[in-house]
């Protein structure tokens, strides 16, 4: 039978590689994902793939490196990409395929196989709590050809692309980390909206895309996307064409493995078509064997076909064999030039009366509006705070409004820093009680919604908060 840790895709904690995983990878084990935990500088991050890939050589090493406000590489200091949704409203092309080329280049250099990105969800929903300002947009025309342009950009590095989530997780208003969500739209307009990034990706040579872990009714009224043989098999293999590695999104979030768990959750994504199973950002030993032992037994009896699993372990198997052939070559790609500050600015959202307030000559008073970061992002400085900058006061969800509004001085022009403020009834209020008290220009550095703010900049990555600063003052 073929060996079932061929298509697992694991996760730890630690700057060195485990012995424990060094022996999985010894035995065959397929890959291994990177998180920010597994991240303290490019040397050490070297040195951890190059003990990964002496263990098993054609292991595939893959990271979250999104190039914006999901970033692995500078998750403990920000990001210096600017993110797709600045992207996009640059709509360059040229300048996307730069940034993803330079990503690529960086990745390459630490031993990184695989990033899984670009994002090619089209966010259809302005409440969307996890994609927002991953995507390039809301249009799909535009989506799609900046997904070509990243695509190509990190490929041409050696570096695989992973286009995701598909069929689309850009039409929800819940995180398929704690919960199922439903894309209830027709099949005509998930064909015309959410799937022609995919289509671009595939055009463009993807190597690999990964599943998404929601409903969409239209297209499977029983099993979620990394579990739908008419979603995975039906659609993007036969409907579309995709020949590569079929990547699930990581199988311990709840749309996958509440109330089945992981082994059950891995066993139905094979079976459903996926082939190279991301299992989670924390995945110990123990939990490694009883996922493999779930895959060997659902073989033995049938519930899973044995060609299946072994057609997923043979395209996992190309993939990594392609990368190990890479880097015996051993050649460097050249790093282009990339996106700065100053067409970063270009591309805010900033209202006449922000511009108006902006040119007086009066000291600025920073107030940082402090949501949690959803789980896709994690614990990571943003915007102005990783450039440097310190707020006169912060605010979470829980915290006292009345002090943080009255932390502006006399005279001073308020500056109300936050990220998707609409969701938030707390920072509303929050937004209010400053403005009560004078003049403020509130900045939105996530998706913004139907209550505008005075600057949007669709991205808080540290470059996009140095190009607020700019565009602010200090």
């Amino acid at each position: 039978m073929t060996n079932p840790l061929s298509v697992l895709m694991p996760g730890f904690v630690g700057h060195t590689l485990p012995g424990w995983l060094e022996a999985r990878l010894r035995d065959g084990l397929g890959g291994v994902c990177l998180f920010g935990a597994n991240v303290e500088s490019p040397e050490q991050l070297r040195t951890l793939t190059d003990a990964i890939h002496a263990a098993n050589p054609r292991a595939i090493v893959a990271i979250d490196e999104e190039g914006g406000d999901v970033s692995r590489l500078y998750q403990a200091v920000g990001s210096p990409f600017p993110g797709n949704a600045v992207l996009g409203r640059l709509d360059d092309a040229a300048a996307t395929e730069a940034v993803a080329a330079r990503v690529g280049a960086e990745l390459a250099a630490v031993g990184v196989d695989l990033t899984l990105a670009p994002d090619v969800d089209v966010n259809a929903n302005p409440r969307n709590p996890v994609i927002g300002v991953r995507s390039f947009g809301a249009d799909p025309a535009l989506v799609a050809r900046h997904t070509e342009a990243w695509v190509r950009g990190v490929q041409s590095t050696g570096v695989s692309a992973c286009a995701k989530h598909f069929p689309g997780h850009g039409d929800t208003a819940q995180d398929s980390h704690h919960a199922l969500p439903v894309v209830d739209a027709a099949a005509q307009v998930l064909h015309e909206r959410d799937l022609p990034p995919f289509v671009a990706a595939i055009d463009a040579g993807t190597a690999t895309v990964m599943t998404s872990h929601l409903m969409v009714p239209a297209l499977d009224a029983e099993l979620p996307a990394t579990f739908s043989r008419p979603i995975l098999q039906g659609l993007l293999r036969a409907g579309l064409g995709f020949e590569g590695v079929v990547v699930t999104d990581a199988l311990d979030m709840a749309g996958a493995s509440a109330g089945r768990g992981i082994p059950a959750a891995a066993v139905l994504a094979l079976a459903g078509g996926s082939d190279l199973l991301c299992l989670g950002s924390v995945n110990p030993d123990e939990e490694i064997g009883e996922i493999a032992d779930a895959i060997a037994a659902a073989v033995a009896s049938g519930a899973l076909d044995a060609d299946r699993l072994a057609d997923a372990a043979a395209r996992c198997a190309a993939l990594g064999s392609a990368h190990a052939e890479r880097r015996a070559d051993g050649a460097t790609a050249a790093v282009p030039g990339i996106v700065d500050a100053g067409m970063v600015r270009r591309t805010f959202d900033v209202s006449a009366e922000a511009r108006e307030l902006l040119a007086q000559d009066r000291p600025r008073a920073w107030l940082r509006l402090d949501p949690a970061a959803n789980m896709a992002v994690g614990n990571a400085p943003w915007g102005p705070f990783a450039a440097g900058l310190e707020p006169l006061a912060s605010l979470g969800s829980a915290g006292e409004i009345a002090p943080f509004a009255a932390a502006v001085p006399d005279g001073a022009l308020a500056i109300v820093v936050g990220k998707d403020n609409h969701r938030h009834p707390w920072a509303l209020a929050a937004i209010a009680a400053v403005r009560e008290r004078g003049d403020a220009v509130v900045v939105d550095m996530g998706w913004p919604g139907d209550r505008a703010a005075d600057v949007a900049t669709y991205g808080a990555s540290r470059l996009v908060g140095e190009a607020l600063i700019e565009l602010i003052g200090q």
